[in-house]
């Protein structure tokens, strides 16, 4: 199985529940007011951190969430039952990304832990909020807000306090798992053929530690997603500093000062925000080259390119532990003495804008009077800022009426051309 560290699902809010329409009907009060109660609010979705899960992988099999819709109101003022939330329960580091614009919706790490990305619609209200001295029979009540739906990208980047970067065979697994041994809180997930690697690296008396995450794999071209290598390089985006370790002895034939500088090259690709963090070189694989199998001038170019840019290179054996003490603490006082807060994704992109609140209306005829009747919250606010006196104003509530499908609901109740049609103080003639 792959390692998911970024998938694509759809979620969806609960919608709320209608609000209700009904009259008080008691033995002895014949002309019972109102009483028709709210529907409930539809569930929320939420995404929740689970220390226990790594991976991204169980959303590679079911892709829609949905939460419960509220249920509508009720006779005698009964408020609807508010819908089911869901919870989606992901790891820590997890980016949440509305899928077309790509924008950050929440980061699930650092202080958000727990967010409500989409919350329910709201339960309309139930016809008894409607009475008034002039209306005192309502017969209409607010549908619930609708449910939004959204495409989501979710991105899992590592909260590791340093990234251990280096081409394959370079010995970043042997060192994450020699300084990480003594208590070896590894989550480990696989990756396709390899394996990263998030590991705690303690120190003796208590004297604190770090995180340090395994970035296999990349290689040449890896910024233009060869390979794995938008994969790896994703998690470096969060790490306080980089250790860049290099087979020093060369043993896969290929140049160590080349190895650095390719890598490097990828990193600057992949953005300067990757590039700009502090970088030591562990220029490993030392035995090989003090058991004469090798030559060290390798070494001496490492250090005579690096140094002088104020890059510190550790020569190490990550097979015997020769150096590795030294580069640990080194690291551990650059973190120290230089403390860079790790990396959270602001929000750009709000699904509460995608809501609008929508008010009742309702269409009837008066046989009496023999017209039809347009009325309602929604109506008159429409009316309140629109001059119907003027022909651009006319038009443009006559496009309102049929967006909000109130003229559908006039032909099914039999509108005929001329047919004359009341809103509050205005009477119209009926023209399809």
């Amino acid at each position: 199985m792959a390692f998911a560290d970024r998938v694509k699902i759809v979620i969806r809010s609960g919608k709320g529940g209608d609000g209700h329409v009904s009259f008080r009907r008691e033995k002895y009060v014949p002309n019972g007011g109102p009483d028709g109660g709210d529907g409930g609010d539809g569930g929320d979705v939420i995404f929740e951190v689970d220390k226990g899960v790594h991976t991204l992988s169980d959303f590679r099999y079911k892709k829609t969430y949905a939460a419960g819709n509220g249920a509508e109101g009720g006779k005698k003022r009964m408020h609807g039952k508010r819908g089911k939330d869901i919870v989606l329960r992901v790891p820590e580091g997890t980016v949440v990304m509305e899928e077309n614009s790509g924008k950050v919706i929440v980061d699930i790490s650092g202080p958000n832990l727990k967010k409500v990305v989409l919350k329910g619609g709201r339960g309309g209200n139930g016809n008894m909020h409607y009475a008034t001295s002039s209306m005192q029979a309502p017969k209409y009540a607010q549908p619930g807000g609708d449910a939004v739906e959204l495409n989501l990208i979710l991105e899992l980047k590592c909260i590791a306090d340093v990234g251990l970067l280096g081409f394959p065979n370079a010995g970043k697994s042997t060192l994450i798992s020699r300084v990480s041994h003594a208590k070896p809180e590894i989550a480990s997930y696989p990756f396709t053929t390899l394996t990263p690697h998030l590991g705690v690296v303690d120190f003796p008396d208590h004297e604190g530690g770090f995180v340090m995450a395994d970035i296999p794999g990349l290689i040449e071209g890896a910024s233009e997603g060869v390979g794995l290598g938008y994969e790896f390089l994703r998690h470096i985006e969060r790490c306080k500093m980089l250790i860049h370790i290099v087979d020093a002895a060369g043993t896969e034939g290929r140049d160590p000062l080349e190895d650095i500088e390719k890598i490097n090259k990828e990193l600057k690709n992949y953005g300067e925000a990757v590039a700009d963090k502090p970088q030591v070189i562990a220029a490993n694989k030392l035995d090989v080259i003090q058991g004469g199998s090798a030559s060290g001038d390798a070494l001496e170019r490492i250090k005579e390119a690096y140094e002088p840019k104020g890059v510190r290179v550790f020569p190490i054996s990550a097979v015997t532990g020769e150096g590795v003490d030294s580069l640990m603490y080194y690291i551990k006082e650059m973190l120290e003495s230089s403390p860079v807060e790790t990396r959270v994704y602001e929000q750009e992109f709000f699904p509460e804008d995608l809501k609008e609140e929508i008010l009742p209306y309702t269409v009837s005829y008066d046989e009496n009077e023999a017209y039809y009747v347009l009325e309602g919250p929604r109506i008159e606010k429409m009316l309140g800022y629109t001059n119907l006196e003027s022909e651009k104003g006319f038009r443009f509530f006559q496009n309102f009426i049929k967006d909000i499908g109130a003229e559908e609901r006039l032909k099914d109740l039999g509108i005929k051309e001329g047919d004359t049609v009341k809103i509050y103080g205005f009477q119209f003639e009926y023209l399809p």
